[in-house]
């Protein structure tokens, strides 16, 4: 920009100062398509483990939703004290069920090995008493497999796009895909037991008839959060041992 100071009986003298450029409505245009995508992504992020959930798997289930018990809800308070909030960190899994004590947990062996062929899990550890789902399955309570009572195993799981049956943070996710007769093999002290899916259900999180021992058959239960993602419902596979 140019500027005129007359003085009279002198020269004119210009001088000349740099105006800064405005920001171009191109660029504006790119920042606001950008926050635009950015928010769509987030909020896909959230609505669409649900979306699929319901799409792919509650009309498989949707006779399998099983009631709490009215004997449990006494003891399991507020289901909001169940959901935590949104920073919970729910790869702790004492926090999964936190009205309830791990009772019967055999320690004699600290660890021992699960594998689903129909998910391609080989194999996973899983850690008898821990608390890190982000490293291992772990064995909540219950005693061992292949003992008669109901060892209760969770699983961590995330939206069907990030699976990986080596990912502990996932291996879980694709557990609504067994269907019943399915194989689940368990791997401990050089012996393999096997044991077939014979029940399947989606439960809430408040129900703590899950975990409860019947020691007139050997069994397990695998636990995991549904929709795959979010921690709304708990999913439950119950399988049972086939004599040896």
């Amino acid at each position: 920009m140019y500027h005129w100071y007359p003085d009279k009986g002198k020269m004119a003298i210009y001088s000349y100062t740099k105006t800064k450029a405005p920001i171009s409505k191109k660029l504006l245009s790119v920042i606001s398509v950008v926050l635009i995508l950015t928010g769509l992504t987030l909020l896909t992020a959230v609505i669409y483990p649900i979306v699929a959930f319901e799409i792919y798997y509650s009309s498989k289930y949707a006779n399998l939703i099983k009631p709490i018990p009215d004997d449990n809800k006494s003891l399991t308070g507020n289901l909001s004290e169940v959901l935590g909030t949104a920073f919970t960190d729910y790869t702790k899994a004492s926090i999964w069920f936190p009205k309830a004590s791990r009772v019967n947990l055999v320690r004699n062996s600290s660890q021992y090995l699960l594998s689903i062929p129909k998910l391609k899990v080989n194999k996973a550890n899983v850690i008898v008493g821990s608390d890190d789902l982000s490293k291992s399955l772990i064995h909540f309570t219950g005693p061992l497999p292949g003992s008669r009572g109901n060892p209760v195993i969770f699983g961590h799981s995330t939206i069907l796009l990030f699976y990986n049956p080596s990912d502990y943070k996932a291996i879980f996710s694709k557990l609504p895909d067994l269907e019943l007769g399915d194989e689940i093999f368990i791997e401990l002290d050089n012996v393999t037991y096997t044991f077939r899916v014979y029940d399947m259900f989606i439960t809430s999180p408040s129900d703590l008839s899950v975990l409860e021992q019947n020691t007139d058959d050997e069994e397990i239960t695998l636990i995991t959060c549904v929709p795959p993602g979010t921690y709304l419902k708990r999913f439950i596979v119950k399988a049972r041992l086939e004599k040896i």
